[in-house]
């Protein structure tokens, strides 16, 4: 996950993710005295007729700015998400230490975030998760011909390691007794391999996926080692917002049953892995 330095917020346009899907959307009924709206759900939002997303980019596949518009796996869930509620996502981009504190969500700028966020106990003391989405490993990239092959070997051979601020995958080298080299985004994280500056990076895995699809990544770089951490994400929503929670839930719930939960992983994960499509809780 993402940090970036001060606070900055962007309001970005979502695009939806799941043209060629028939969904089927519920009628509103809206009660616009004030900035929130309810829906035929029950469900309150901070502002009339969206759903408003908090997010950090780039943290593809999951979301990142294609063509001018946020797009991505996350994106594309929540999108399930508004089509149920009868409203449009829209999106904001945000620092992502408030995702860890609920910072957004208490000071009512956002209904939801969506970062592929790691569900932790220290987390769900400041926000309300929805049902895991997904399932994730931790990778350590390193240069192809390195003759690193583990995470191991990046200490044993005293390797430069470099990992994402404030994540999870910082914080599980930290425990292996490493000190990484600190980046402020996932794209600073890679260009940090790309220059030099570190030799190994620990990342999310499917982060990593998608740098791979680049020939030139995929011909200089390599995956070392997948690290399962017991990784699981979720979406957040403010504590006590049981209505959007289980909104949510339903919606996940709703993609995996119909097979829209699979055409978006393969779309912008990869080949269908059947057990991230039924993490445990």
């Amino acid at each position: 996950m993402k940090t970036l330095p001060g606070r900055r917020t962007r309001i970005l346009a979502a695009t939806t993710a799941t043209a060629g899907l028939v969904l089927l959307t519920a009628c509103t009924s809206s009660d616009d005295g004030g900035s929130g709206s309810t829906t035929a759900g029950g469900v309150e939002l901070v502002k009339a007729g969206q759903l408003t997303t908090c997010t950090h980019l780039p943290y593809p596949p999951f979301q990142s700015e294609i063509d001018g518009k946020v797009q991505g796996f996350d994106v594309a869930l929540i999108d399930l998400v508004a089509d149920d509620l009868g409203v449009k996502q829209q999106i904001l981009d945000t620092p992502f230490e408030n995702f860890k504190t609920g910072a957004f969500l208490n000071s009512g700028e956002c209904d939801l975030a969506a970062a592929g966020m790691t569900i932790t106990e220290e987390r769900k003391k400041n926000v309300d998760f929805s049902d895991p989405y997904f399932d994730a490993t931790q990778a350590v990239l390193v240069d192809k011909g390195s003759g690193v092959t583990s995470l191991a070997d990046v200490k044993e051979k005293n390797v430069k390691l470099g990992a994402q601020a404030q994540t999870t995958g910082e914080d599980h080298v930290k425990g292996e007794g490493f000190d990484p080299v600190s980046f402020e985004s996932s794209d600073a994280v890679l260009n940090g391999l790309r220059t030099g500056q570190v030799k190994a990076v620990v990342i999310d895995y499917p982060v990593v996926q998608g740098w791979l699809k680049d020939e030139a990544n995929a011909d200089a770089f390599e995956v070392a080692e997948q690290l399962d951490t017991g990784e699981q994400y979720g979406f957040t929503v403010k504590k006590g917002n049981t209505a959007l929670r289980e909104a949510v839930d339903k919606a996940l719930a709703d993609a995996k049953a119909d097979g829209t939960y699979k055409k978006l992983y393969e779309q912008w994960i990869g080949p269908y892995d059947e057990s991230a499509a039924s993490p445990a809780a």
